[in-house]
């Protein structure tokens, strides 16, 4: 690598060097690198660059092949140089090839500064087969340090991006800012990793440091088959996987629809104990997104967040839960929405900000899922987020639930009145007009009413539907 002293340096900012990133991301003694002599006899007799600053091969994680990029910042920023760039590309294709993961590795400047000076061949890059691997073998990418350029522009490709407390991701560093438009700035403040998973949205989710975020990449690939139309084997079904009545969800869910909760206890009772893996949670937040076991069986929640906003649908939400609704319908993945909306966003902002477009996108992706489909009304669904949430009748869901006592509409029942300029006794009648689940279930609206105590086992028992009968339609 970078020699004694750089690698020192690497270790007193707190990060791991690439080599370590790589043995504590894969099976013991299961890396095989490729191309370590790469950069060892540069032409013209110039100085070895050590890998020429990327570790990568193949390995596994958890028993599965996967392809592993590592830039290596102690060795010339960790930036690309042309033999560089050409193992970026055996690997990308390697991993498409033989249609297995690639996890990206993150810590390095972009494009040497050097390669102006060189004649470079003609060739695709790795960009252009990151890009083909979209929906094709699950692609993680890990921000572990500085990432600009290339390597950032590559990144951003992946199904699930990481960013760890301190690292920074941008397009154009600090120089490029300065030369091209005057503006003085750090690297994290101009991509910090709270910057990108809470506003932007860029990135996923944010690790405290390097050990959670290679933990987090493993945890997500567990959920995933090695490509499309593969099947998902399952890890064994833990102790939890059993059926069982949800004693304490009428606890946790408030009979009074104006009353808020969290989301987030529901789905802890609703798993399997301790498959929860929540994504992108500080971005979209009137949406939670999480990968999960039910019945040992992998599945993709989408759920509303009445604790924000009433759980109405943010153009944010929808941006973030069409991501994921694409990654699932991908790779076959199954999906539960459990829902309790008052429907999309309205007023003058959300307007602005494109909410209707980033709705319209959410609901392609979720009427394009074609692995088992499961929709549940916990209390409210109204308008166009009753369709984005998949209540649709005859929306090739498995099954659609409701609750008893739910409220349902094109409106909920006070803005319809305002709307109308109706009376307080005619908005309580327009409500119980819209409410309850018999007249939904009568028009076959719903499959069944259940009592909120079953809804794990009715999960358990759709869920196996599919894998007793067969694969994907």
């Amino acid at each position: 690598m970078g020699g004694p002293e750089r690698l020192a340096r690497q270790a007193a900012k707190g990060r791991l060097n690439a080599r370590e990133r790589v043995a504590r991301l894969c099976d013991e003694g299961t890396f095989k690198e490729i191309g370590a002599l790469g950069g060892a006899a540069p032409p013209a007799g110039g100085e070895p660059v050590p890998a020429d600053a990327l570790v990568g091969g193949m390995a596994r994680v958890d028993g599965r092949s996967v392809v592993v990029i590592a830039e290596d910042f102690t060795v010339k920023g960790g930036s690309i140089g042309h033999v560089n760039a050409a193992k970026r590309l055996r690997l990308a294709k390697l991993a498409q090839q033989e249609r297995i993961p690639l996890i990206l590795l993150l810590d390095g400047a972009g494009e040497r500064a050097s390669n102006a000076f060189e004649r470079y061949p003609f060739a695709p890059n790795d960009l252009q087969i990151v890009a083909d691997l979209q929906g094709q073998v699950p692609v993680v990418t890990l921000v572990l340090g500085v990432s600009a350029g290339h390597g950032a522009l590559t990144g951003v490709f992946a199904d699930l991006i990481i960013m760890t407390e301190n690292a920074s991701l941008f397009a154009a560093g600090p120089p490029v800012v300065l030369g091209s438009l005057g503006i003085q700035v750090t690297p994290e403040e101009l991509g910090a990793a709270r910057t990108h998973t809470a506003e932007s949205g860029v990135a996923h989710n944010l690790a405290a440091d390097e050990d959670e975020a290679l933990s987090m990449a493993r945890r997500f690939l567990s959920y995933l088959p090695q490509h499309a139309g593969a099947a998902h084997s399952e890890p064994p079904a833990g102790r939890d996987a059993d059926e069982r009545l949800l004693d304490s969800i009428l606890d946790t869910i408030p009979a009074n629809h104006q009353r808020p909760y969290d989301m987030r206890p529901v789905l802890e009772q609703l798993v399997d104990a301790g498959s929860l893996l929540e994504v992108q949670p500080l971005y979209g937040t009137t949406i939670l997104t999480a990968f999960a076991r039910i019945g040992g069986r992998s599945v993709l929640i989408v759920a509303s967040q009445p604790a924000v906003g009433a759980g109405a649908i943010t153009a944010e939400a929808a941006e973030k839960a069409t991501h994921f609704l694409r990654v699932a319908g991908s790779f076959g993945l199954p999906v539960v929405f459990l829902t309790d909306t008052p429907g999309v966003m309205p007023g003058p902002e959300a307007e602005r900000v494109g909410t209707l477009r980033a709705a319209a996108g959410m609901y392609l992706a979720q009427r394009a899922i074609r692995a088992p489909k499961v929709h549940v009304t916990l209390r409210k669904a109204f308008g166009f987020g009753s369709s984005l949430m998949a209540m649709n009748p005859f929306d090739r869901q498995t099954l659609t639930l409701a609750f008893t006592g739910i409220s349902l509409g094109g409106l909920p029942a006070h803005g319809a009145a305002a709307a109308s300029k109706a009376s307080d006794a005619e908005s309580e009648r327009m409500g119980e007009r819209q409410s309850g689940a018999w007249a939904a279930a009568d028009n076959l609206g719903y499959d069944r009413v259940i009592d909120p105590r079953d809804l794990r086992n009715e999960l358990i028992q759709a869920l196996r539907i599919r894998s007793a009968g067969g694969g994907q339609t």
